[in-house]
């Protein structure tokens, strides 16, 4: 709720910008499904001046639906991220945090990226708006270059394959690294959820790189 709260203004007002050259635009917003999030959603969507369509978030067809009928997307860092690469629907991710949490993770990173598909081809593939630079003009002249720019789009449409090879890397070549990390952890290694992948993927291409860096 807090992040829905902090980053759903700063988009809304980020549509409002492009609006002024996109007589068309209407946005499509999975809302996840907690009810103090869709009311907290349903309440602010009423006072934007431009068409939103609210889809349930826990439904894979309808968002699938709306990331195939959407020209380009806006989105926290997270899965939704990986989501939206696989999907080859261009995006552009945005975080805000309060000024002593940015200060925090900036003194204690050790990637140079947040959002997944970066981190684990280790290239800016998809923009990342972050922290004070995070301002609906920022993102507004971002997301304006994803939508018209077609050399920008192919660079994140064509690195889906890419995405998909790291993906499959880790089961490919060790095979029993999800086994071994879930059972450090403690979860189930019945079913591995796109999260829980590429969450372990991260882990396991850290440990790549750094086992060649030691030899």
């Amino acid at each position: 709720m807090q992040e829905v709260a902090r980053m759903l203004p700063i988009f809304f007002r980020t549509v409002q910008h492009l609006s002024h050259t996109l007589n068309d635009l209407s946005l499509v917003i999975p809302v996840a499904p907690h009810r103090d999030v869709r009311t907290y959603v349903e309440n602010v969507v009423r006072s934007v001046p431009f068409p939103v369509v609210l889809i349930p978030g826990g439904s894979l067809e309808k968002r699938y639906g709306a990331f195939n009928a959407s020209k380009a997307a806006l989105c926290t860092s997270g899965t939704a991220v990986m989501e939206l690469m696989l999907a080859k629907l261009p995006c552009v991710v945005a975080y805000q945090a309060h000024f002593l949490t940015e200060c925090f993770i900036h003194l204690r990173k050790k990637i140079n990226f947040i959002s997944l598909p970066n981190i684990l081809l280790d290239s800016p593939i998809v923009p990342e708006i972050l922290f004070r630079a995070c301002t609906d003009k920022n993102l507004a002249a971002k997301l304006s270059e994803v939508i018209f720019n077609d050399e920008v789009r192919q660079l994140q449409v064509g690195s889906a394959e890419r995405m998909l090879q790291v993906l499959y890397e880790p089961i490919k070549r060790q095979g029993n690294l999800f086994a071994e990390e879930l059972g450090d952890s403690g979860l189930s290694s019945d079913v591995y959820s796109p999260s829980t992948i590429a969450a372990l993927t991260v882990l396991y291409t850290d440990k790549h790189r750094r086992m060649v860096h030691r030899n």
